[in-house]
């Protein structure tokens, strides 16, 4: 099978990716409103990007009438955000938050999300996530144009809170105690409990 992908809708092309590359890392994403009222929001096209200097990134499409998410609204306009991980235990309420609330209403308190204060950044940051990324606003790059176009956002890492009990023996989170989810095809998803070890040829 061949698809061209010059020669299907948005939608369809939007499906076949999301089916294909997977599994994809949630980034559950926290942010501030000019006014001070949160939002908190999942995206699954999410990755780490560098670290010199620490950067990850994170991808909000458009909607299907071609705007902006809350999400880029707020960093647009407060460009600091936390990217939280989620643990198999916070799915419900990350699901939870994919729901389409007014502008403005809070996330954390139509679900009952517990939050914590950040550091070096002014959103909050969800209390019982593994790991929470700190992160300010390094550049924001539009791909396309009109509804499922992206809004690329690179953050650069200040801190990370890290919870004690996903530490591994080697210092460093262990996937297994993270027990992180991630996004498959249609509504499915994975975790990170499931895993094997390879040794790399060059070390």
């Amino acid at each position: 099978m061949l698809i061209d992908f010059s020669a299907i809708k948005t939608p369809v092309a939007y499906q076949w990716m999301a089916n294909s590359i997977l599994p994809r890392p949630i980034a559950w994403v926290s942010t501030l409103s000019p006014d001070g009222k949160p939002n908190l929001a999942p995206f699954s096209f999410f990755q780490a990007i560098t670290a010199n200097p620490p950067t990850l990134m994170f991808v909000p499409v458009n909607n299907r009438e071609g705007a902006k998410k809350d999400t880029v609204r707020n960093i647009e306009l407060v460009p600091e955000f936390v990217v939280n991980l989620v643990s198999h235990a916070l799915t419900e309420s990350m699901n939870a938050t994919a729901a389409l609330l007014p502008y403005g209403e809070s996330e954390f308190e139509a679900f009952g999300i517990e939050a914590a204060p950040s550091v070096n950044v002014r959103p909050m940051r969800v209390k019982a996530a593994p790991v929470a990324f700190e992160c300010r606003l390094d550049r924001i790059i539009h791909i396309g144009e009109g509804p499922l176009s992206a809004n690329v956002v690179f953050g650069r890492i200040l801190a990370a809170h890290v919870k004690d009990d996903v530490i591994g023996p080697d210092g460093y989170p262990d996937a297994a105690k993270l027990d992180l989810v991630g996004r498959l095809g249609r509504e499915d998803y994975a975790t990170t409990r499931d895993t094997f070890a390879l040794k790399r040829p060059d070390r």
